[in-house]
This record gives C-alpha cells, structure tokens and sequence, in this order.
C-alpha cells in the first residue's frame, strides 16, 4: 500500500478526493503550530508527502483581522493539495473564513481535537466532539456556502472514553457531508499514554468515508503498522516527520540532503530565524552527539548555523 513517489504529485492535484481514491495509504502532515508553515510543507512535499494542513487558525481572528491573514497563511503554486485547519465555534464564522481561503486552497478541516486549556475554554478544539449537533452544522453550513465541489471539507477530532459517542459524532459529521475524519486515537484528557488504534478500527468499520489515524507515528514501519492495525485510508504524522522531513520516502533517519533541501528552501522563503534554527534541531536529533547538539542548539544567527553545517556536515 505505501507505494513509491507517486508522478501525481507533480500535476497537482486539487481534489483532495483524489488521494483517497488511488489505491494507496496517503501521507500527511498534521496541522502544527509554528511548524507546519509553507516552508516545511514545500519539504516534506519533496519526499513523498501527499497532503499537507497548515497550522490551526483562529478563524475569528482570521476573517476579522487582515493582520492576521498575511500573517497565519501563506502559500504558492507547488503547495497543493493543501487543506486549512481552523478553530471554530460559530458556522458562519467558519463559512466566512472558508470563502476566504476556497481560491488558494484545496479543503478546510475543523479542528474537534485541541486538547489546550486555551482552546477548550474558548469553546474551540476538543470540546466539540460533546456537541456533535454544532459540528454537524458546521460541516452542512460551509457545504451549502462554498460553490467548488472539489473543495473538502474535514474534521479532526480526539475519542471518548465511551466510544459509542464517537461513533455516534462521525456518523452525525458523515451524514452532514463531511469528507474524511482524522482521528487521533487518545482521549482530550490522555497525553503520553499509548494511543487506542483498536478505537481507530471501530471508527473506521462504522463509516463510508475515510478515516485517516493520527498518534504516534515515528517512522515510515509506524505508519505500515498502524494502517495494518486500523485499516485507515491515511495516516497523519506530526512529530515524526519534524525529526525527519523524508520519513514518508523511506529514510529512517534525516539524510544530509533533505538537511540541505531545508537550508535552500528557507533562506528562499525567508524564514525566521528561529523557525529555521528548530527544525534544524528537530531534524538533526538522531544524528548528533549530545556536545554537537550542546554547541548547534546555542547558536544564535543564521550565517553561524550555515558555518557550522558546512564546517561539520558538508551542508
């Protein structure tokens, strides 16, 4: 199922649809905060991702603030298919901030799995999956209000201890028309504790549409168990694909080329400093010694980090 690079990528496809129908597992990088910018996405697009989120938008801040739209979301040609996630709790709201990004983008995905103080008391996040009727009416409003039929429109939600609820939430968002569910296998209140794949597979045997695991996945055989373990039609990788950009083509480690790819591509995108610092960390995790890390975790402008990748790495 998780064939080689796929020749689709390059024709850039625009309905995220069209993943789920290929025969294949897809690939995807999960929505996180800071992270999961243009830069990164453009990336993990080089090796083997299929589908990217950005990070979780606020979408009142989003419709409300130009501010905040210049600064939350970017992206270009080659960033396809690309799907918006945003935290919402009104379905005009979230209507508002879909008809925004319709023209740029390929879908947009409710967040239902935040499990944040922040967000929870904002009424966004993980405390809609105990207000299945809203969701609902989230999904049908943004159906009814944007004209593109290709544009998808998914959730993304966290299970209940009870998984009836569950099941009983997907079935209501399916029937509202939504396009696939990610489904991170741990409850709002479980942070480090294993994740429930088995809750994943009884999600996945109640419904139509696809679903899509999220949790824990390391590497390229995670992905290959959990799909065998859940039956899902995709897989969403966070943390896993931060300490290794090229984990969906194969590599078990971040080989000194996608290191490379990262330098080119952020300095082409300008990015901030320490966004680009990070992931170097991030990336370089695995394959430096604890003095390496001491001494490339402390340094403090971009032209020291590209001196201290040449002198040491070649990069």
């Amino acid at each position: 199922m998780f064939g080689d690079i796929r020749e689709t990528k390059e024709c850039q496809l625009r309905d995220p649809m069209d993943l789920f129908h290929s025969g294949q597992v897809v690939k995807i990088c999960a929505p996180m905060v800071r992270y999961s910018k243009l830069a990164f996405r453009t990336l993990v697009r080089k090796y083997n991702c299929d589908l990217c989120y950005t990070p979780m938008i606020v979408a009142a801040d989003f419709v409300r603030s130009a501010k905040a739209r210049d600064s939350e979301f970017t992206t270009n040609k080659g960033d396809h298919p690309l799907i918006v996630q945003f935290a919402a709790k009104e379905a005009q709201v979230l209507c508002d901030a879909a008809r925004v990004v319709c023209p740029f983008a390929d879908g947009i995905d409710l967040n239902c799995g935040c499990p944040q103080r922040w967000a929870i008391s904002e009424g966004y996040g993980a405390c809609l999956i105990n207000k299945p009727e809203l969701v609902k009416d989230m999904v049908r409003h943004v159906w009814n209000q944007i004209d593109n039929p290709k544009f998808s429109v998914s959730i993304k939600i966290r299970i209940h201890e009870d998984l009836k609820r569950t099941v009983d939430l997907c079935q209501k968002a399916e029937a509202a028309g939504v396009s696939w569910i990610t489904v991170h296998g741990r409850s709002i209140e479980e942070r480090h504790q294993p994740v429930h794949y088995d809750a994943i597979k009884i999600i996945k045997q109640s419904m139509s549409i696809p679903i899509v695991a999220n949790g824990d996945i390391k590497t390229l055989k995670d992905a290959e168990n959990v799909h065998h373990l859940t039956e899902a039609d995709g897989i969403m990788v966070a943390r896993g694909l931060l300490a290794n950009p090229a984990m969906f083509a194969g590599y078990e480690e971040t080989p000194f080329q996608c290191i490379q790819d990262w330098v080119d591509i952020a300095l082409e995108h300008g990015t901030p400093f320490t966004c680009f610092h990070h992931h170097l960390m991030y990336m370089m995790e695995r394959i430096t010694s604890k003095q390496e890390k001491r001494v490339f975790n402390a340094l403090s402008s971009t032209s020291a980090v590209l001196d201290y990748l040449n002198d040491h790495y070649g990069v």
